[in-house]
């Protein structure tokens, strides 16, 4: 992998990560019950819900705040990202854009 650069090496490196998930777990991330969930998001703010929601139902999630709040700035900065299509930059991020 060491001699692809930009997003094939992101798409290397996300496809490797799905291997290792389903390897640990026997269950693909698209059949994961969360993944269903957030199928039906189309905002920042429903996927915050369905993230906060989660972090509410696990009493091992210390300072869920401090969890929720990054993660809905960077999913503000990816959605706006997603949205540029600055060569074609906005099309390799389609796959996190709620």
């Amino acid at each position: 992998m060491s001699d692809q650069s930009g997003p094939s090496h992101f798409e290397a490196l996300l496809e490797a990560a799905y291997r290792d998930y389903e390897n640990q777990t026997g269950m693909t991330l698209a059949n994961h019950p969360l993944a269903y969930k957030l199928q039906n998001c189309d905002t920042v703010e429903s996927v915050t819900a369905v993230l906060r929601e989660q972090t509410e139902a696990s009493s091992e999630i210390r300072g869920k705040d401090n969890v929720l709040k990054p993660l809905k700035n960077v999913l503000s900065i990816l959605h706006k990202l997603s949205s540029v299509d600055a060569v074609g930059f906005g099309q390799h991020l389609g796959l996190v854009r709620p």
